[in-house]
């Protein structure tokens, strides 16, 4: 990895390294995740959950949800996020462009309350670099609709078996509440293996970095959020969330 692991105990100490890191990285895009327990790889649930083909997932869901959303996709990316969006298994990983909204997720899980969190950072430039993606100007990041996608979709995949190519880093319309509020952006893994954190050896590693949340730190940390107005409701702005704290 670019740095190794730190830990963090409170959201100043965070700062204090996020401001470093700017530094180190010559202000480039950092994006972050947030995970509940820091053993875990970042690759999506495609990876870890599904028993079935994405072209099979993406067929029951077209059968059964159609009806049921309000406007219809106009391009296939926007199925998967429609999936994503309802936890199902898909090959986007989510990231947020704030630390804090990341750090939330990172210590907001009551099953794993007893591990130690992680708040992963990713530099998606550097990672689009290792794709061969070619942008026209620093810090540019590519959106679902660019032709670079193109070979990561749905149909490309289905369409051949031979190409493999590492995870890119795109963003895409904030057409939800949820995504907005979390500032969301996106990883998309190509075929069914590898993940961010583990590219093939021939590349290297200075992409990505974490730091490590001790179990004890997590409840101070998850006050310290809540004091600056860190909330479920906040960060999933939906009816379901609408009297916490009530």
């Amino acid at each position: 990895m670019k740095f190794q692991d730190r830990e963090i105990d409170t959201i100043s100490k965070l700062l204090e390294f996020l401001t470093i890191d700017q530094q180190e990285t010559n202000n480039r895009p950092i994006w972050f995740r947030g995970q509940t327990n820091f053993a875990w790889d970042l690759q999506p649930k495609i990876l870890r959950a599904a028993n079935r083909p994405e072209w099979d997932i993406i067929g029951r869901f077209q059968q059964n949800a159609t009806l049921l959303v309000e406007k219809s996709p106009s391009h296939e990316y926007d199925w998967l996020f429609l999936i994503q969006h309802y936890g199902g298994p898909t090959r986007l990983l989510d990231w947020s462009e704030s630390p804090l909204v990341a750090l939330w997720f990172a210590v907001n899980d009551d099953l794993h309350e007893d591990q130690p969190g992680a708040l992963w950072s990713l530099l998606p430039t550097v990672l689009n670099e290792y794709a061969n993606f070619r942008a026209e100007f620093d810090g540019s990041i590519p959106s679902f609709t660019d032709s670079t996608l193109n070979s990561y979709s749905p149909t490309s995949l289905f369409q051949e078996k031979r190409s493999h190519q590492i995870p890119m880093a795109a963003i895409a319309s904030r057409n939800s509440r949820r995504i907005q509020s979390q500032q969301g952006v996106f990883t998309i893994s190509h075929r069914a293996e590898g993940s961010v954190n583990n590219l093939p050896p021939n590349y290297q590693s200075d992409h990505i970095w974490r730091y490590i949340i001790p179990s004890p730190a997590k409840t101070t940390i998850k006050n310290q959020l809540k004091i600056l107005g860190f909330s479920r409701f906040q960060l999933f702005p939906e009816l379901p969330n609408a009297l916490e704290g009530v």
